[in-house]
């Protein structure tokens, strides 16, 4: 099937750069672009023909006979649209990279190392091939940031791969711990959903594989490497970052920490400071994530920590839908892994590209007189648009998401939803503050002195924009394109653990 061709093409892509002559930028730019352009309509194309949600098998190959690990490659309704958001996010990474002057060739190999890996884990349905493409995610990664980064670009690069590294340790040694225990036979997914762990071995597992994953998705209190590194990240680096780098985590948590160990999130048969299982302590994290970020962004002096933070706080809204274990909860986080990918991507474009890169600054409050409305109109309108739909504006995907999700846990954790209204007011706070400071502060007022002109938002940040809105448009206005492949994929013979145990 042409689904694994997203990962040759985008590997081959990014070989290809590194070989052509040195000072072919232009040739470096578009070879990538049409890299992504192909791989996005093949998991367009995919996506279309395949509303099922049923399992489609891409390749299944022995590789690791005498270990019982397998090449196998698989899609359902889940990892479609988590394929679909690589590819528009990977499409925009590059059209807001356009301006790249520097290394081009490095960096555009990088990327597309990076979206080709991101691809492999989507679609891995044997659990090693998966984490070894979990693993190679964070060499481009680091590379990006350290090499074409800003603030405190090293630091932020080491930041990120350090605890990445330790939360795949944490990965591996549950993977592992299940692979022995299951009889060391296979490494697929469906062959260790099926096997009955015992509870004491799924009480301890479970949460070292979550929080593994979890860390990568920014849950509270392993979040820090985020901010700081989106604000180092190039803007490339940032929108698949925050787009797709950081659903790994939460797809992970899903697919496999949910999946193998469901019995893992039952009740312990006592209770600490009110919590009685993990379900309830990973639902409080989740809810002081989404508070915490939300409040923190509202303080920034920094636009692009701003942003940071409001990624952690979307995140959270992710990680609580999960643990709500219900239908509704369940499709709202991953309604919402397509919805924060996409405006979160957007954000980071107008706040690195769009702003900084013109302004070279992010203080919000050196940014309020330079009249940015008037300078750069484009990119004002673009945050305003992107600010209302990560907000939750009717019409948006963020909505639709956030809407699922609330519902789903007023029914599994009333309190907790209840709580969560704290973030989503903040939530409204800072996107308003850094809406009207970075581009209204000045609003009617000239200038005092004369400020050379910024220069024109160009074509290929206009096409990124519009693309990454439409996208969040579409979802909002039509959410059944997406429920239609996620609920048969929920309801798929993978989590009969999760049905069989708490599933309401």
């Amino acid at each position: 099937m042409m689904l694994a061709w997203t990962i040759y093409i985008s590997f081959l892509g990014a070989l290809a750069l590194l070989l052509l002559p040195k000072g072919s930028a232009t040739l470096a730019r578009s070879l990538a672009l049409l890299t992504t352009i192909v791989t996005f309509a093949i998991t367009l194309t995919a996506f279309v023909q395949h509303r099922t949600g049923a399992l489609l098998t891409v390749t299944q190959k022995s590789w690791i006979p005498s270990l019982g690990i397998e090449y196998h490659l698989a899609a359902d309704g889940i990892s479609l649209i988590l394929l679909l958001l690589t590819g528009i996010i990977a499409i925009a990474g590059i059209l807001f990279s356009w301006n790249i002057e520097r290394r081009v060739q490095e960096f555009f190999a990088f990327y597309l190392l990076l979206i080709g890996a991101v691809y492999g884990v989507f679609l891995s349905y044997d659990l090693f091939l998966l984490f070894v493409f979990y693993e190679i995610v964070i060499i481009p990664k680091y590379f990006l940031i350290a090499i074409w980064g800003s603030t405190r670009r090293e630091y932020g690069a080491m930041k990120l791969a350090l605890y990445s590294f330790i939360g795949s340790a944490m990965v591996l040694v549950g993977l592992l711990a299940a692979y022995i225990v299951a009889g060391a036979k296979s490494m697929a997914l469906e062959d260790l959903a099926r096997f009955p762990f015992p509870l004491h071995f799924q009480m301890w597992a479970f949460p070292l594989v979550f929080v593994g994953f979890a860390i990568l998705a920014g849950m509270w209190p392993f979040h820090t490497w985020a901010p700081t590194g989106h604000v180092a990240a190039p803007t490339a680096a940032s929108m698949l970052l925050a787009g797709v780098v950081m659903k790994l985590g939460a797809y992970g948590c899903l697919r496999v920490a949910m999946t193998l160990f469901p019995l893992g999130l039952g009740p312990w048969g006592f209770h600490v400071l009110g919590l009685g299982s993990w379900r309830d302590v990973f639902a409080l994290l989740a809810v002081i994530g989404i508070v915490y970020g939300a409040l923190v962004a509202l303080v920034q002096k920094d636009f692009k920590f701003v942003i940071g933070y409001s990624s952690i706080s979307h995140m959270g809204f992710i990680l609580l839908g999960l643990m709500t274990l219900n239908q509704l909860g369940l499709a709202g986080a991953v309604v919402q892994m397509f919805s924060h990918g996409v405006l979160a991507g957007l954000l980071f474009a107008v706040v690195g590209r769009m702003v900084y890169d013109r302004a070279h600054t992010r203080d919000l409050a050196t940014l309020g007189p330079m009249n940015l409305n008037k300078a750069i109109p484009f990119a004002a309108v673009t945050f305003v648009v992107a600010g209302m739909a990560s907000m939750g504006l009717p019409g948006f995907s963020g909505f639709v998401a956030e809407l699922m999700i609330l519902i789903g846990a007023w029914r599994a954790f009333p309190l907790f939803a209840v709580c969560v209204g704290i973030g989503i007011v903040a939530g409204v706070a800072y996107i308003w503050r850094a809406m009207q400071q970075a581009f209204f502060a000045e609003a009617g007022v000239e200038p005092t002195s004369m400020q050379p002109p910024l220069p024109p938002i160009s074509i290929p940040e206009r096409l990124g924009a519009i693309l990454l809105i439409g996208a969040s448009v579409a979802v909002g206005l039509y959410p059944q394109m997406l429920l239609n492949v996620i609920l048969p994929a929920l309801h798929s013979p993978l989590f009969d653990g999760l049905r069989k145990g708490s599933w309401q």
